[in-house]
């Protein structure tokens, strides 16, 4: 069974950790040849954790990379070998498998590798002294105990660096202190690749490090698209709808697959999070009407599900300034500028005055960090539908349409959408 990881964007948001659960939960109800994990590239926000944590649901997994490393090799021997053995005993392992290095144990413990050239320099040295060769030698009296070692998590280039350096035919692998199985040269001749479906994102710049060693095998977004490749034709629905999630719960009913109440839920969150309740100018009649089916199915009032939900993720405050900013922030190159946009929902903008200029600070912090020319942060409210847009400087804001609230701040009456208001706007500007 191979392990196929699900992944959303960079810095997720409710869509996009919600779409990779819900989507997980569909594969592996329909393809028992697969496992699907849906995993996330990014810190949780604690309204998100709490939301997952409400209904039940445990949010995707943590993982930083999709780099091939040590352990995706590592070889399991079966049958034990213990270091009191006679060493005769490691004949019909050698016919069999003929293998350069072999994990002896003592008991239960591992003790260490034992290599042909342990056999073979051992043999040479009693050859030399004319000593007899005693067919009851054991393995202990052969066998070198050496502190050499991998991680069970290097990355497989480095490993196969080493092991390419390297006089010894294999190294033990051990995972938290523990050995867990061993690698020799033969385990790096082939670099091995993750598979991993890519949902709410196209683009490498957003997605998951390590990306350009994986197999891409699928891709379910509603966003533009960016310049990836892929080696082999791919499954794709790419959609101009409102949430990802939408586009999920289609693929339900496409395979007749009732969702059930949590993953109702879940779609449900992610569906008005990125619609702003249905009031976002991307949201299409599909949007609405899944609203209203996941409504049903998930045994809520969806004016109640929603307050509720956005409610729990609360004010803007100094304190947090860096999470709000990164935890839905989007990086985009265009014409040879690189700008980040953030975006985050409060239900009042009328203790602004409280927080900007944290996070006018804090915002510059977030454009140094990522080496861009350009920042900004779209807070939205989602009560009186409207936004606020924070940037840092760059010679392209005195162009910027909005009113000028005052420096580097600007109202937005009506505009919730990054994606279908703000981007476009942003990036005609760069191209002028």
């Amino acid at each position: 069974m191979s392990k196929i990881y699900i992944t959303g964007h960079r810095n997720p948001d409710m869509d996009s950790l919600c779409s990779a659960y819900a989507y997980a939960n569909l594969k592996n109800r329909i393809d028992s040849d697969n496992e699907y994990i849906p995993v996330r590239i990014g810190n949780l926000t604690k309204s998100i954790q709490k939301f997952f944590e409400s209904i039940g649901a445990e949010p995707p997994i943590y993982k930083n990379h999709i780099y091939p490393v040590v352990k995706d090799v590592i070889l399991e021997p079966g049958e034990r070998i213990d270091i009191n053995m006679p060493l005769v005993s490691l004949s019909k392992f050698y016919n069999e498998v003929n293998p350069s290095s072999y994990p002896i144990y003592d008991g239960n413990n591992f003790v260490g590798l034992l290599s042909v050239d342990d056999i073979a320099i051992w043999l040479m040295q009693k050859l030399e002294k004319n000593e007899k060769i005693d067919s009851e030698t054991l393995i202990k009296d052969v066998l070198k105990i050496r502190e050499d070692k991998f991680d069970a998590l290097d990355y497989f280039e480095d490993g196969k660096a080493i092991m390419i350096k390297s006089k010894l035919r294999g190294f033990p692998v051990y995972e938290d202190n523990k050995y867990i199985g061993y690698v020799t040269r033969r385990c790096f001749l082939e670099s091995p690749k993750h598979n991993v479906i890519l949902v709410d994102h196209n683009e490498a710049s957003q997605s998951i490090k390590g990306l350009e060693t994986a197999n891409i095998v699928e891709i379910i977004d509603h966003h533009r698209l960016g310049a990836l490749k892929t080696i082999l034709p791919i499954y794709m629905d790419i959609e101009p709808l409102g949430s990802t999630c939408t586009i999920v719960y289609q693929q339900y009913l496409k395979h007749n697959v009732k969702p059930n109440e949590i993953e109702a839920k879940v779609l449900l969150a992610g569906l008005i999070s990125d619609t702003v309740i249905l009031k976002s100018p991307t949201t299409t009649k599909t949007d609405i009407d899944t609203a209203n089916d996941l409504t049903k199915l998930a045994k809520v009032n969806l004016n109640e599900f929603a307050e509720k939900m956005f409610s729990s993720m609360g004010g803007l405050t100094a304190d947090v300034a860096n999470e709000k900013i990164e935890s839905d922030f989007k990086i985009y190159a265009e014409n040879g500028v690189s700008v980040g946009i953030g975006q985050c929902e409060v239900v009042t903008l009328r203790d602004l005055d409280n927080y900007k200029e944290a996070y006018l600070k804090t915002l510059d912090e977030v454009r140094l960090k990522n080496s861009l020319n350009w920042a900004m942060l779209m807070i939205t409210d989602v009560i009186k539908e409207t936004s606020v847009l924070l940037t840092t400087d760059f010679k392209l804001n005195k162009n910027i349409q909005y009113k000028k609230i005052e420096n580097n701040i600007y109202d937005m009456p009506g505009v919730l959408s990054r994606k279908k208001q703000l981007l476009p706007d942003i990036l005609s500007l760069i191209n002028q």
